[in-house]
C-alpha cells in the first residue's frame, strides 16, 4: 500500500473514532500526524509541524478574545440593537445585511478570512439574541465573503487571473466574479429558506425602541447606551478593520494587541474573558491543519490531483478536479489548491475540448463556497465566534452542512460552468 493512501485512511480513521467515541478531533489529528509523519513519511518534527496553522491559531485566540471583551462590557448588544434599527426592526434582514457586508469587504480587497473574522462574531451575537439559527447566520457571513471575493480588485481575484495569464489561458475577470457572485447568492438564498429565514419574516418587527415582537428578547436601556468602555471597544473594532484592511496588518495580532489595551484599562470587565476563548475549537482545528499539512509535505494531494490529470476523458476529469479542489479546500487554504490545480488542468484546456474560462470559474466556486466547513479558516472563525452554543453540536451542523456543499456544488459548478464549455 502506498504512503499516500496509507495517510487518507488515517485520516477516515480519525472522522470515525472522533465521530463514534467523542474525542476532540484535533487531538486525534495531531497523533495521526505524529504517527503517519514520523513512520510513514519519514518526517522529523519540523516537517510534522511545518503545516501547523499559526496564523490561524493567532487568529482564532485573538479575535474571540477581543469579542468576549466586547460581550463583557454590553458592546455586542449595543451593536445589535444598532443593527435592529437600520433595518427598521426588520430582524430576517440581518442575515442579508451581514451578507452583503462581508461581500463588500472583499469585494474592495479584504482577504476573506479577516471580513469574516471582523463581521462573523457580531452577526453571530445577533444569532444568538434574536433565536436565529447560528448555521444561518454563520452561512450567511461565510458565501458573503466568497461572494465578492474574485471582484477584480480582491485579493482572490487578483491571484486566480494572475494564475490564468501565466499559464498563458483565455480569462475573463468579469465572468470569474459574476460566476462566485452568483452561486454564494443561489447557496445563501438556499440556506435562509432551510434554516428558517422564512418564519423570521412572519415574527415581525421590533420598534426602534427595542420592543420585539412575541417570543423576541427585549433590549434594556442599559444595553442601549454607550458608556466608556463600550465606546473604546468600538474605537478598537473600529481601528481592527482599518488596521486590516488599509494597513495590511495581522488581523490575530492586532485583535490579540487591542484586547490587551481593553483589559488593561478596565480589568473587572475582561477578567473572563480568556477563559471564553474557544480553546477546544483551536485545538481541533489546529490538529486537523497539521494533519493536512503532513499530507502536503508527503505529496498526497499532488498525487491525487496528478492521477485525475492523467485520465484521458477531459469532462470526467475536469468534474474530478472540481470535487478535488473542494474536499481539499475545506482543510485547506482555497487559493492555495487553486495555484495547483489550475496548471494541473492545462494539458487537457489545451486541447480544446474543455474552456478554460468555464474550468476556472468552476474550480474557483468549487474550491471556495466549501469555507463554511468548520476545519477551514472562515469555518473556524465562525464557529468560535458563536457565543452560548452547543459548540459540538454547532461544529456537527458546519460538518454535515460542508459535507453537503462538497456533494452538491461541485458538480452544479460542473453542469453550469463546464459542460457548456464556455470561453
Amino acid at each position: 500500500m502506498s504512503p499516500e493512501l496509507i495517510s487518507i485512511l488515517v485520516l477516515v480513521v480519525v472522522f470515525v473514532i472522533a465521530t463514534t467515541r467523542s474525542v476532540n478531533m484535533g487531538a486525534l489529528a495531531f497523533a495521526a500526524a505524529f504517527g503517519v509523519g514520523g513512520l510513514v513519511a519519514d518526517l522529523d518534527a519540523d516537517g510534522i509541524f511545518a503545516g501547523f496553522p499559526g496564523d490561524l491559531f493567532v487568529v482564532l485566540v485573538g479575535v474571540t478574545y477581543l469579542f468576549a471583551i466586547a460581550r463583557a462590557n454590553g458592546t455586542t448588544d449595543w451593536l445589535v440593537h444598532a443593527a435592529v434599527r437600520l433595518v427598521r426592526g426588520r430582524v430576517a434582514l440581518i442575515p442579508w445585511v451581514m451578507f452583503a457586508l462581508t461581500g463588500a469587504l472583499t469585494a474592495i480587497g479584504a482577504v476573506s478570512p479577516a471580513a469574516v473574522a471582523i463581521v462573523a462574531p457580531i452577526a453571530l451575537s445577533f444569532a444568538t439574541r434574536y433565536g436565529i439559527s447560528p448555521l444561518l447566520m454563520g452561512a450567511m457571513v461565510v458565501h458573503g465573503a466568497q461572494a465578492g471575493g474574485f471582484s477584480p480588485i480582491s485579493i482572490y481575484g487578483s491571484i486566480v487571473n494572475g494564475l490564468v495569464a501565466r499559464e498563458n489561458l483565455p480569462g475573463n475577470e468579469l465572468v470569474l466574479f459574476l460566476a462566485s457572485l452568483a452561486a454564494n447568492v443561489v447557496i445563501a438564498g438556499v440556506v435562509f429558506v432551510v434554516c428558517g429565514g422564512l418564519k423570521l419574516w412572519a415574527q415581525g418587527a421590533v420598534d426602534d425602541g427595542g420592543s420585539p415582537a412575541p417570543d423576541t428578547p427585549t433590549l434594556s436601556p442599559e444595553e442601549t447606551t454607550l458608556t466608556p468602555p463600550r465606546i473604546a471597544t468600538l474605537t478598537s473594532l473600529l481601528a481592527l478593520v482599518i488596521a486590516v484592511l488599509v494597513f495590511d496588518l495581522d488581523a490575530g495580532l492586532t485583535a490579540i494587541t487591542l484586547a490587551v489595551i481593553l483589559s488593561t484599562a478596565w480589568p473587572e470587565d475582561s477578567r473572563k474573558a480568556t477563559t471564553q476563548i474557544a480553546w477546544p475549537t483551536v485545538l481541533l482545528i489546529c490538529g486537523v491543519l497539521t494533519y493536512v499539512g503532513v499530507l502536503e509535505e508527503m505529496g498526497t494531494i499532488t498525487w491525487a490531483g496528478e492521477g485525475v490529470g492523467g485520465i484521458g476523458i477531459p469532462l470526467l476529469a475536469a468534474l474530478l478536479l472540481c470535487y478535488i479542489g473542494a474536499l481539499v479546500s475545506a482543510f485547506a487554504s482555497s487559493v492555495g489548491i487553486m495555484g495547483a490545480l489550475i496548471p494541473l488542468a492545462v494539458p487537457f484546456l489545451q486541447q480544446g475540448e474543455i474552456g478554460a474560462i468555464g474550468m476556472v470559474a468552476a474550480l474557483a466556486v468549487s474550491a471556495t463556497v466549501v469555507d463554511v466547513s468548520p476545519f477551514s479558516t472562515n469555518g473556524a472563525l465562525v464557529l468560535a465566534a458563536a457565543p452560548d452554543v452547543d459548540r459540538e453540536r454547532f461544529f456537527r451542523q458546519l460538518m454535515v452542512y460542508g459535507g453537503v456543499v462538497v456533494a452538491v456544488v461541485p458538480a452544479a459548478a460542473w453542469l453550469v460552468m463546464v459542460v457548456p464549455g464556455w470561453g
